[in-house]
């Protein structure tokens, strides 16, 4: 695990439990990356690399994942892991940050805001997040997809045993996959995964009174147009970009196309730049 613009990684802790993340850059403005559902911050050093040019990068394993703390005695809910953020801004100091989230780590950023609207945040990035809830259209990927390829993992499973599942990735996409699905726990993904259903960000969207952009997977099929005309009626300032190329997991799927859908907003996060549109 090394990179150019990785620092080191870490434990904090905050909100009662031992959160673990990778500091990236070191320089900037702060920004916060919370993964998905079973994404360990390690998978997402490709991307803080590139963000760790000009900003003081700290990507978290979300409670459950990664080297964070885990057990069945945890809650693995919406409302913990949004505190947990929160916990660790607040615990480092972070004033003016970034708060970028992929999936499950964009509705933990949603919610996060709506519980903590004194946190010192200065702007949020939704990431193709589920908008799934309480009498809406399911999420599209199964529990089992998930649950079979953790416990593969967690029985030792090679690289090659992931093809199926993502068969689009390269090797050393899958590599780092089938090295640290083992770190996600059952019970955090399985959450995780009924959360999304029974979770409702809808009503949380209007609370997020710092600039936000939503950025979506053109094949993905989490967020459809009627979905974004909904979340745009919910928060009028709304920006949004597309990548139409890319399926859920952008960054893997389309990395330039990826940073040319964020690069506008968080330009005007540096110091001395201002966001006129």
């Amino acid at each position: 695990m090394t990179g150019r613009r990785l620092l080191y990684g870490a434990n904090v802790h905050a909100n009662g439990i031992r959160q673990h993340y990778l500091r990236y850059g070191g320089t900037g403005t702060p920004l916060i990356l919370v993964p998905g559902i079973t994404s360990p911050a390690v998978t997402w050093g490709f991307v803080a690399e590139r963000l760790g040019e000009r900003f003081d990068v700290h990507v978290l394993d979300v409670r459950g994942r990664g080297l964070s703390e885990a057990g069945p005695e945890l809650d693995y809910g919406l409302d913990a892991m949004a505190d947990d953020v929160a916990a660790f801004a607040a615990t480092l100091g972070l004033r003016d940050y970034v708060l970028l989230g992929h999936s499950m780590g964009a509705r933990v950023a949603v919610r996060m805001r709506r519980r903590h609207a004194d946190a010192a945040l200065g702007r949020i990035l939704l990431v193709d997040p589920p908008v799934s809830g309480p009498g809406r259209r399911p999420y599209p990927a199964q529990l089992g997809w998930y649950i079979d390829s953790m416990r593969l993992a967690r029985q030792g499973a090679d690289w090659q045993a992931m093809r199926p599942f993502l068969p689009g990735w390269s090797e050393e996409q899958l590599r780092l996959r089938a090295e640290w699905l083992h770190t996600c726990s059952e019970e955090a993904v399985t959450a995780t995964y009924h959360g999304f259903h029974d979770d409702d960000i809808h009503v949380d969207v209007p609370y997020l009174d710092v600039p936000t952009l939503l950025v979506v997977a053109g094949k993905a099929g989490v967020i459809l147009p009627e979905d974004e005309a909904e979340l745009r009626t919910l928060l009028p300032s709304l920006r949004v970009e597309r990548v139409e190329g890319a399926g859920h997991m952008i960054p893997w799927d389309d990395f330039g196309g990826f940073f040319a859908a964020i690069d506008p907003f968080l330009d005007a996060a540096q110091p001395g730049r201002h966001d006129h549109r």
